[in-house]
């Protein structure tokens, strides 16, 4: 075991398929974990799974290759592995899979489509980062005609009331959605004089890059709409098509790549550059763009009350400097000393000098401005005639 060098160990838990990362972080914090025989209960130690012996519950655990699957989920079918109720789970069609895997994210019970699974515990992280906005696109069929007012408010975001399963939860408003007026059916029923009884339905398709609980049927219901039938078409651009509900396949080596390149790699260039070791894009933080604080002009009081001139420089001058953009100026080099002439005040004082007293002679040492006190005696226009 090393504490420098080697991979995180949540890391190697969850590559070996045993739990997700955050799992693997509860079961070393309860003690389950050992790592060459010694009880491993703190984050941050890294292992080198090649000469390291680590161990769950007393098994050692061996990495398994990475699997990464799309697959047609049916609906009325769960997106657990397992259900309380008995209800059927995706389990039955992740099955006679090289390695145990998990399914990103979730799709709602009476939901069909598009859903990936993996054991790539980082993978699925990024694509599950609200920070991703991976799109997420849906063909939904909802009751009656859509107004032009409904798809103006479902694009820019609506207010949603907090779900049946979460009632603590905030009012927040969606994010802006993509939404496609696909086709109108009319009514397929009418009554005893041959009109149709309600307006049809209407087939929309929406693009949403957030995850809420029922998020559609909520944002239709808090525009006067009903969902009667939903869909997930595409995730992350990956689609079923030619899989009928319940059938699976191993996604291509071009599209694992794909997502990698565009959910991964950049988080993990990111990670790195903040030395992280890029194992989970959760832990990257966004950089935030500070401007230059501006700075301040101070005024320097010159003897009598006068006031003196601006120290400091402008705003402008102050951006232009932390821009790296400054003004061409005459800069001495380091430990030479900067001449200056003397200041005008030095004239006026001499100009309007008290009656009786002469000017100091050339190169005589005077007080400094602040002091006021002229010059010393020792000059013959340094004290008062005797005459």
């Amino acid at each position: 075991m090393t504490t420098t060098k080697g991979e995180r160990l949540q890391k190697v838990l969850a590559r070996a398929g045993v739990a997700s990362r955050r799992h693997a972080e509860e079961l070393i914090t309860a003690g389950r974990v050992r790592v060459n025989g010694r009880v491993v209960t703190e984050m941050g130690v890294r292992v080198d799974p090649r000469r390291d012996k680590v161990e769950l519950d007393g098994k050692r655990l061996v990495s398994e290759p990475l699997v990464h699957v799309v697959m047609h989920k049916p609906r009325g079918v769960m997106t657990t592995l397992s259900d309380p109720e008995g209800r059927p789970t995706v389990a039955d069609i992740l099955k006679n899979l090289p390695a145990r895997v998990y399914p990103v994210g979730r799709l709602d019970f009476h939901t069909s489509g598009v859903m990936l699974a993996t054991n790539d515990g980082a993978l699925a992280q990024a694509l599950l980062h609200p920070r991703k906005a991976v799109a997420k696109v849906y063909v939904c069929k909802v009751r009656g005609v859509v107004t032009d007012l409904q798809l103006d408010k479902l694009r820019e975001g609506v207010m949603l009331a907090p779900s049946e399963s979460d009632p603590g939860e905030a009012p927040r408003k969606t994010l802006p959605a993509d939404v496609k007026l696909l086709r109108h059916t009319p009514s397929m029923v009418s009554d005893e004089r041959g009109e149709p009884i309600n307006d049809g339905a209407t087939w929309m398709e929406v693009t949403l890059r957030e995850g809420r609980t029922r998020q559609i049927h909520r944002m239709a219901e808090a525009v006067g709409l009903f969902v009667m039938r939903l869909a997930r078409i595409s995730f992350a651009g990956i689609t079923a098509e030619g899989l009928r509900p319940g059938e699976k396949r191993t996604l291509t080596d071009d599209e694992v790549t794909l997502l990698r390149r565009e959910y991964l790699r950049a988080a993990e260039a990111a990670a790195f550059a903040k030395g992280h070791d890029g194992d989970y894009p959760e832990e990257v933080e966004e950089e935030t763009e500070v401007a230059p604080a501006p700075v301040r002009k101070r005024v320097v009081k010159r003897p009598g009350g006068q006031a003196g001139r601006v120290v400091g420089e402008s705003v402008s001058r102050a951006r232009e400097a932390a821009s790296g953009t400054t003004r061409s100026a005459k800069v001495p080099a380091p430990g030479t000393r900067r001449e200056t002439k003397a200041p005008a005040v030095t004239t006026r004082r001499e100009n309007k000098a008290p009656a009786g007293r002469g000017a100091p002679k050339q190169g005589a040492s005077t007080h400094s401005d602040r002091g006021g006190a002229g010059p010393k005696s020792g000059g013959r226009g340094g004290r008062r005639g005797t005459k």
